[in-house]
Parts: C-alpha cells; sequence; structure tokens
C-alpha cells in the first residue's frame, strides 16, 4: 500500500496530507483516482461509474482537466468553471464510448488570503468529512436517489428499494445536463481534520470507527487504518481516503 504524504503552509496554517488507494476484492482494477497536489493545497478525489473503459476515462479526466482548470483560481466562480470544463471533457472524452463514461468528483482547495479557509466542491457519492472538537460532520451530500429517498421516507436504510437507489447518481461528471457542483466554504481551525474518501470507504466503516482513526495525529497513519479497515470489511469497492490535519504554523 502506497501512501502519498504532502505538507502546505496557508495564512498562518500548517496542513499536513497524506492518501492512498486499494483495489479491493470486488474489482479487477482501480476505478478511483486522487490527487494531492504538492505545490498548492489542493486535494481530489474520483470514483468511476461501472467497471469499464468509460469508468477509467472519467476519473482520470474529470480530475486532470479540473486540477488544470482550478489552479488559476480558488475562487468559487473559478471552480465552478472548473468543474464545468471537467464536463464537457468528459462528455467529449466517452462520445466513442459504448459504456457509460461518468464519475464522481469531490474536491478540498484552500485558499491563501486574509482568511484560514477553504472550498470543497462536490459532485456525487464521494464524501468530505470534517472531525472538529471530537465531533465529525459530513460536509457534503450524496447526488444519489438513495439520498434524496432516504431524507424523504421512501424506503428504510437496509431495503432492496435503498441498495437499487445508491447506483443512480443525480449530479456526475459527465452527465449529460452538467449539473453544477455543490460549493461549501470552511474554516481551518487548528486541529481540524479533514477526509475525503470514495464510497469503499464510507460504505464499509462505521461512524464511529472514523471518527476513532481520524483522531490520530498522524494523518499518513489514518489513511493507512481506513484502507486496511475497508479490506477487512471485505474490500467490496475500491477504496481511496485523503486525510489533511490543520495546525497553527509557529
Amino acid at each position: 500500500m502506497e501512501i502519498t504524504k504532502v505538507a502546505w503552509t496557508v495564512t498562518g496554517r500548517r496542513l499536513t496530507a497524506a492518501a492512498g488507494s486499494v483495489m479491493g476484492n470486488r474489482y479487477t482494477d482501480n476505478y478511483d483516482v486522487l490527487h494531492l497536489e504538492p505545490g498548492h493545497p489542493v486535494a481530489v478525489v474520483a470514483d468511476g461509474m461501472g467497471d469499464g473503459p468509460g469508468s477509467t476515462v472519467a476519473g482520470h479526466t474529470a480530475v486532470e482537466v479540473f486540477l488544470r482548470e482550478a489552479s488559476v483560481s480558488p475562487a468559487p466562480a473559478a471552480l465552478r468553471a472548473a468543474v464545468a470544463q471537467a464536463q464537457e471533457a468528459v462528455r467529449r472524452a466517452g462520445s466513442n464510448l459504448p459504456q457509460l463514461t461518468g464519475s464522481t468528483l469531490t474536491a478540498f482547495v484552500a485558499a491563501d488570503g486574509p482568511e484560514a479557509d477553504a472550498w470543497i466542491v462536490q459532485l456525487g457519492d464521494s464524501r468530505a468529512y470534517r472531525l472538529r472538537d471530537g465531533l465529525l460532520d459530513l460536509l457534503t451530500t450524496d447526488h444519489t436517489i438513495a439520498w434524496v429517498g432516504l431524507l424523504h421516507g421512501w424506503f428504510t436504510a437496509d431495503s432492496e428499494e435503498a441498495a437499487a437507489a445508491r447506483y443512480r447518481l443525480t449530479r456526475y461528471a459527465g452527465h449529460p445536463d452538467a449539473p453544477e457542483p455543490d460549493l461549501l466554504n470552511v474554516t481551518l481551525h487548528p486541529g481540524d481534520v479533514y477526509l475525503l474518501c470514495t464510497d469503499g470507504v464510507s460504505d464499509q466503516l462505521t461512524y464511529e470507527r472514523l471518527t476513532r482513526v481520524l483522531s490520530a495525529d498522524d494523518p499518513a497513519a489514518a489513511v493507512a487504518t481506513l484502507l486496511d479497515d475497508s479490506l477487512t470489511a471485505g474490500g467490496d469497492d475500491n477504496a481511496t481516503a485523503v486525510v489533511i490535519r490543520v495546525e497553527r504554523t509557529v
């Protein structure tokens, strides 16, 4: 298991980040994509939809184009434009493929300015969490029919209807209608820990286990534990995690 580590400094904060991915036992390839930008405080995860060439193309294209466009500015308009460019590129890449070409896209983009803050970019059902003062918050919404159905009481979480609805994404990179992402501005408090992950992590690990693992001081150790836990839980999907810890610079 290879763990990538980087460190960034923004507005009086040191951000220490680590990331890794495992294939698991369900697929013969890993359709998740992750990236930590060495020179800029940017982290991205994507989860290709399905298990064919369209899945591979979509994830890599979405991340590559988003990174290129988002490097221009961390401002909201620029991030929306970056996602729009990624949408167009994924649809174009999949135009000659017989399979569905689509992926999730979840990103963390810190801003180096007067405030210590960052933007969470969300498209699909990968997730962003924040652990602050012992409380783990899910910052993102899953763009799935399952999320809508559970919210409105259409079915129960353990029903067959909910299981099927998890695969019906309402927003993703490559969607024919090019839906916009959710954008969430977050402050960067010393001691905060952010997690970006694909559903191979969030679907297999409990809230309590995520909280316990993210309480570790070392992001690389936390990533390794999360991925090991996903395999111990059955390895039913590709699993990818990025952990970012916020500290005050001296």
